[in-house]
């Protein structure tokens, strides 16, 4: 069955979504030049036409306009949420991570933390340098005012040795640092660690430049709720 809008209803709805993108377009990003509310305001514009639609279904002929105001409000909300929680933790880990070598970069409502090696780790080594704790130390102070993000931690090695020498050294050093978010407070249910060995190259290992760059730990930022 096609649903029409009332005309009260179209009103509301153009008034809503006029509000989020007035709104949505008010922030900008100071390290990328981006509306920062962006990604959140599309899922928030989608959700109000949905809340609408259930709004207006659910009422009375006379009530469709509170209705559709309600459902738009409601819908916003949730369509929302997650696009713009994960917005401001991104523009807090820039914050904090800022001329550290870490980049902070977005893929969908992720938001991805690339730890080269010269951050981390020495070459064919576990132990964690002092500057890599102090970047662990500033990502945990995030994590602990974000809790409803699961920190996924993924360590990658280049390709010389052998498979097994480099999965296993990989998985070591996701621990490592994986242990160290959570002596800074992070709850262990919400850290996760994974070596990935040689998988997934960022540049070439043909040389030095590029196996450089291969070895790294990522930490992966997911909503959870």
């Amino acid at each position: 069955m096609t649903m029409k809008f009332h005309k009260t209803t179209l009103m509301t709805l153009s008034l809503v979504s006029a509000a989020l993108l007035t709104s949505g377009c008010s922030t900008v990003n100071p390290y990328t030049n981006e509306q920062q509310t962006a990604k959140a305001t599309t899922g928030a514009l989608i959700g109000a036409v949905a809340g609408a639609a259930v709004g207006v279904a659910s009422s009375s002929k006379k009530d469709r306009g509170k209705g559709a105001l309600i459902g738009a409000a409601s819908g916003a909300a949730v369509g929302g949420g997650i696009g713009y929680y994960m917005d401001v933790q991104e523009t807090k880990l820039r914050q904090q991570l800022a001329s550290t070598g870490v980049s902070v970069t977005r893929d969908g409502d992720n938001i991805v933390l690339n730890m080269p090696n010269e951050v981390t780790f020495a070459v064919d080594k576990t132990d964690l340098s002092e500057g890599a704790k102090s970047v662990l130390h500033s990502v945990a102070l995030v994590a602990k005012e974000y809790s409803k993000t699961q920190l996924n931690v993924l360590g990658y090695t280049d390709s010389s040795g052998s498979d097994s020498y480099n999965l296993r050294l990989s998985q070591v050093r996701a621990n490592e640092v994986g242990s160290y978010l959570m002596q800074q407070g992070v709850a262990a249910n919400r850290v996760r660690t994974q070596g990935m060995g040689e998988s997934n190259p960022i540049a070439s290992n043909g040389s030095a430049a590029g196996r450089a760059q291969n070895r790294r730990v990522e930490i992966v930022l997911t909503p959870t709720g």
